[in-house]
């Protein structure tokens, strides 16, 4: 009986111990089946998680790319806005210098014919020129007013003659100028009629 009780035994030991290694095969099982679902819900927000990263990062791209534009944009405007503040701040200066230039041309041009062999007479005219240089390269220019049709943008008419039609510039009084484009000081006229050829 003891030998039949210890078979039992060994029988039931050795059944228990199948059952046993059954569920542990079935919950092997099991578990790789979790792992695989879960494996592949994690693949599914991965790639939607990556899908949503790409999408920032283009939209931080193209915030980077406008911003970029707008500052280049932003350089360009001030470079202009630079470039008109000197041009008025000088306009002042250049007018100034202007003057001194009308003193040094009517001053040569009173010289009487006898006097323009002295050397302080040569000398001025040398200052006289080189005051023309500075402002021929500041960008000014003389205005041709001499015998052009009177433009009132260009001519300020300060005399006409009696019976004209004031058509066209007789004579300057005081020369005009240009600063690039823009008329610096318009040149003082009398005006009258064309001369009948």
């Amino acid at each position: 009986m003891t030998r039949w009780r210890s078979r039992v035994t060994d029988t039931s030991t050795q059944a228990n111990g199948s059952a046993e290694a059954t569920a542990a095969a079935a919950t092997d099982e099991h578990q790789d089946e979790l792992v695989g679902q879960e494996a592949d819900e994690s693949t599914e927000s991965g790639s939607a998680e990556l899908e949503k990263l790409r999408a920032e990062r283009d939209e931080y791209l193209e915030q980077l790319r406008r911003t970029l534009a707008d500052f280049a944009n932003y350089k360009r405007r001030n470079e202009q806005e630079r470039a008109v503040v000197r041009q008025f701040a000088n306009r002042d200066l250049l007018l100034q210098i202007i003057d001194v230039q009308d003193d040094f041309q009517r001053a040569i041009g009173a010289i009487p014919e006898d006097q323009r062999e002295n050397g302080w007479v040569s000398g001025t005219a040398m200052i006289e020129r080189k005051l023309n240089a500075v402002l021929e390269r500041a960008g000014i220019t003389q205005l041709d007013a001499l015998g052009q049709p009177f433009d009132p943008a260009l001519h300020e008419a300060v005399a006409s003659d009696p019976g004209s039609s004031g058509e066209q510039v007789v004579e300057v009084f005081r020369n005009g100028y240009k600063l690039g484009d823009q008329v610096l000081r318009a040149a003082m006229v009398r005006t009258g009629d064309k001369p009948v050829a």
